[in-house]
């Protein structure tokens, strides 16, 4: 297929042109174009940097069939570039289909035993065991482990900390060496300083930073991706947690300052990233949601949108809307920075140079 577009390419100010042939970007003229939209806005394909293709929605393991659906609902909406953190599932068969997204694996959570969500992760018998489990699942992601840093301890009727700091330090030193990067759910206080001291690359949630550690992360240069259409659901949560009343009450705190907890994190030069946390408990294909989520935290339209587009993928790997990168792109009538409604419908989604939504 050839293409020839033209709009304002995000985010940039000006109109450009540009061409499509043999499923990559060019910004040379390519003869015999169709022309398939002279007017818009031209987007890198969107980013989802924290969901879980696999995980069926309301819990459990997905089918084959149903996690081919959940990433053609991620597709439908423009998100083309999926980091999965964490699947009970492997999904490398949608690798297979062409049409759909491109997923970005962690390979399964990491876990102690009896500290996290009931047979969605790989749940550890001795803390000791954390490093081999990390360099396991290294080789068999996609650059990316993903640990459970902190879980409700019944013990202490509130979130603690799962992995002493020493082990947290060897675990990571094992993905670097296997070239890959860490990222750890956390919701509480308490995980994150030996998390970052370990040398963690990216925290998921990061309800609750604080002064020092914000200042801890921005120095080591440790990404956030804050999921705040997730960390709505927190007073639900709470409400079913009655025999913990510290738990309670701390998730509801948690929850009533994460506006200011992003909003501080911006501030200090941290980069922040659109996840959704879909799977589970969240519906897939609600990335412009996040996006707006973002805006409500700080982020100005454009910083919002650029964490799930063309900030978030260099981020990972992939390049945006560049001369002879692959042709990953959508196309708006409209502005996307001007809300939700627009951003989740582009008119155009071109996926690896092929048209594959066309409203």
């Amino acid at each position: 297929m050839r293409f020839h577009l033209r709009g304002v390419v995000l985010p940039g100010t000006e109109e450009r042109d540009l061409w499509i042939h043999d499923g990559v970007i060019s910004f040379e003229p390519i003869a015999n174009a169709d022309t398939l939209s002279d007017r818009g806005w031209i987007v890198p394909g969107l980013v989802d940097a924290h969901c879980h293709v696999g995980i069926k929605y309301g819990g459990g393991d997905e089918t084959r069939e149903g996690a081919i659906k959940q990433a053609e609902m991620e597709r439908e909406v423009g998100a083309l570039l999926l980091r999965d953190a964490g699947s009970p599932i492997d999904t490398r068969f949608i690798d297979d289909h062409h049409d759909l997204p491109k997923i970005i694996r962690a390979g399964r959570h990491i876990a102690f035993a009896r500290r996290y969500i009931r047979d969605l992760g790989i749940e550890l018998e001795d803390v000791s065991q954390l490093p081999d489990a990390v360099r396991y699942q290294a080789r068999r992601g996609d650059g990316w482990v993903k640990i459970v840093g902190d879980w409700i301890d019944r013990g202490v009727g509130d979130l603690a900390p799962l992995w002493p700091d020493d082990i947290l330090k060897q675990a990571i030193e094992a993905a670097h060496e296997e070239g890959a990067r860490v990222t750890a759910h956390v919701f509480g206080e308490d995980a994150l300083p030996g998390l970052i001291n370990a040398g963690i690359d990216c925290i998921e949630h990061g309800t609750g930073l604080t002064d020092d550690t914000v200042t801890m992360m921005a120095a080591r240069g440790v990404a956030l991706v804050p999921t705040l259409i997730n960390i709505e659901n927190f007073p639900d949560i709470a409400s079913g947690a009655s025999k913990f009343p510290k738990y309670q009450s701390h998730m509801l705190d948690l929850h009533k300052r994460v506006k200011q907890t992003v909003a501080n994190a911006h501030e200090a030069g941290i980069a922040i990233y659109a996840g959704t946390d879909a799977g589970g408990g969240i519906i897939h294909g609600r990335v412009a949601d996040e996006v707006e989520a973002l805006k409500g935290a700080g982020l100005t339209p454009d910083e919002a949108l650029g964490a799930a587009s063309w900030n978030a993928r260099p981020w990972l790997g992939h390049p945006g809307i560049e001369h002879g990168a692959p042709a990953d792109l959508l196309v708006y009538r409209e502005d996307p920075r001007s809300g939700a409604g627009v951003l989740s419908a582009p008119d155009y989604v071109i996926l690896r140079g092929n048209l594959v939504v066309r409203r």
